[in-house]
């Protein structure tokens, strides 16, 4: 990218139209590298056990595994294998970054999952921390507090098993380069909308 053509302004205010298409073309290349710099950084979580009995990596790809032979759609299975990429940067709020990430690409269902999961998870260990396991239920009347314990209980809490055999990283890349060829809604597909 860095030998193709360059805006010229230094204040957005002095941009012209010309500068707003190079900006494009990078935009486009840069959007369809996506896939493979999400894929670099969930292999941060490679040798990340923080404790668990399976590292970080494996934990993803086993919850992945387990949506994908339980039949979910590649959407779900590639939700289920980014849950916990939030890890590395956002040890409090990993869900939201994961939520964050997966927006543009995933239905509001999969969507809600994703972000709230962290505290329907808690359900399973939040008693032995000294926290409320039934925080979750702040959430009860939601139409997707069902799914969202079902992704926990199902696919979620029980995929620390040392002895799982998962699909390796690379059965899912592809899933993950579908799911991210094309936004379902994004800034500008918004403020389009809103038009």
């Amino acid at each position: 990218m860095t030998n193709q053509a360059q805006a010229t302004f230094t204040a957005m205010t002095e941009a012209k139209p010309e500068d707003w298409s190079i900006i494009a073309d990078h935009m486009r290349e840069f959007s369809r590298e996506l896939p493979a710099r999400v894929i670099a950084h969930l292999k941060l979580l490679r040798g990340d056990y923080g404790g668990y009995p399976v590292d970080r990596l494996e934990h993803c790809l086993q919850t992945a595994s387990r949506a994908h032979r339980d039949g979910r759609d590649e959407e779900y299975v590639v939700c289920a294998l980014l849950h916990d990429i939030g890890d590395t940067l956002g040890p409090s709020n990993h869900a939201d970054i994961a939520a964050t990430i997966l927006e543009p690409y995933i239905c509001e269902e999969n969507h809600w999952i994703i972000k709230h999961h962290g505290i329907f998870q808690g359900y399973y260990f939040f008693h032995h921390v000294g926290l409320d396991r039934n925080l979750r239920d702040n959430f009860r009347d939601h139409p997707y507090f069902d799914a969202c314990a079902e992704f926990c209980q199902r696919y979620d809490q029980n995929s620390f098993d040392a002895d799982y055999e998962s699909e390796p990283l690379e059965f899912f890349v592809p899933m993950v380069e579908r799911v991210m060829a094309t936004p379902r809604k994004s800034l500008y597909k918004a403020a389009m909308a809103a038009e």
